[in-house]
């Protein structure tokens, strides 16, 4: 759901929650190719809250011919253990480049969100249950560059 605000900038704000794994696809397809800083990302155990900021490009606006990153922050609650793999923890510095989000139900409605980075890095959240907002938070800036892939080279001519 998209904010509605006074100008376009706001107009352009998302909302969105996520409940279940599908819900999540969506937030992930925002996310996808997101700058995320190790710095930060944090997880807060009394709350049982994950959180990230993110430098999130607007594949929307992409779609109308415009390059554009905002910030944007994710928040997963009911989150029972933070796991890292492959990534430089004691680096805060450390700028990731977010490629999925997905949920992996294992006794329902308990399961494993996978955040997982270029380069092989992946953050594994032990959850309750799925329950994350994204939301975008400003600015909003042009960028010089659409992210890709190596594997875009790789696909058939449509």
């Amino acid at each position: 759901m998209a904010d509605r605000g006074d100008n376009v900038a706001d107009a352009r704000a998302l909302r969105l929650l996520a409940f279940d794994g599908e819900d999540l696809a969506v937030i992930s397809a925002h996310l996808q190719d997101a700058l995320v800083r190790m710095s930060e990302m944090a997880f807060i155990p009394a709350l049982g809250r994950f959180a990230l900021v993110a430098d999130r490009f607007d594949w929307c606006a992409a779609g109308d011919g415009r390059r554009e990153r905002c910030r944007a922050g994710l928040h997963f609650d009911r989150v029972l253990k933070v796991r890292y793999a492959g990534l430089a923890r004691a680096e805060p510095a450390t700028i990731l480049n977010l490629l999925s989000i997905v949920f992996e139900e294992t006794d329902a409605p308990t399961g494993v969100v996978y955040l997982t980075f270029s380069g092989g890095g992946v953050l594994r959240l032990d959850v309750e249950c799925v329950e994350a907002q994204m939301r975008d938070m400003g600015p909003r800036w042009t960028t010089k560059r659409t992210p890709g892939h190596a594997l875009d080279d790789l696909a058939e001519p449509r």
